[in-house]
């Protein structure tokens, strides 16, 4: 691949590996660091790019494997959430309503935080970034039907624990 396929066909991942990276890192600085050293990682193996069958998920695996990296360098793990509610407001939406879906959109955010290194990152490939089945089991080095069953049990879990805290907090 050279210098122009890689700026069509690479750079333009850029915003899906910083969102992953971010999700994977819990921070913004470290995940912009991280897409960068990603980038350099790919542009080192700019000939054998073509050879994937998905330039795409061999970024993403890249992506993870290396932020997995950072992680366990740093020996702990910062998940903090920095997101606000995406999208724009339909008119009339009270400032109540407001607050209830940016609760709603934070709890979610804190139980998925809270899942296990694999499961968070299959629910955002799958949920966020859009990747089906197949190309996520290409990144996470998995089965598809084992990619199925571990997103369907992590779904369930986070409509469990929502259940349970909306329960016992009254809403």
């Amino acid at each position: 691949m050279d210098l122009t396929g890689y700026k069509t066909r690479v750079l333009p991942l850029q915003n899906k590996l910083l969102a992953f990276s971010e999700r994977l890192l819990g921070d913004s600085e470290d995940a912009r660091d991280a897409v960068q050293e990603v980038f350099l990682k790919l542009w080192n193996l700019r000939q054998k790019l073509d050879d994937y069958r998905s330039i795409e998920a061999f970024a993403m695996t890249v992506t993870r494997n290396h932020c997995l990296d950072r992680i366990k360098a740093r020996r702990t793990v910062r998940l903090e959430d920095k997101h606000s509610l995406p999208g724009e407001l339909i008119d009339g939406t009270s400032p109540g309503d407001i607050l209830e879906r940016k609760d709603a959109v934070a709890n979610v955010k804190e139980i998925i935080d809270s899942l296990p290194e694999k499961q968070r990152s299959i629910i955002h490939l799958r949920d966020i970034e859009g990747f089906d089945n197949e190309e996520i089991a290409d990144i996470m080095k998995m089965d598809v039907n084992n990619v199925r069953v571990v997103l369907s049990r992590t779904r369930k879990t986070v409509r469990e624990k929502l259940i349970l805290k909306y329960d016992i907090n009254g809403h």
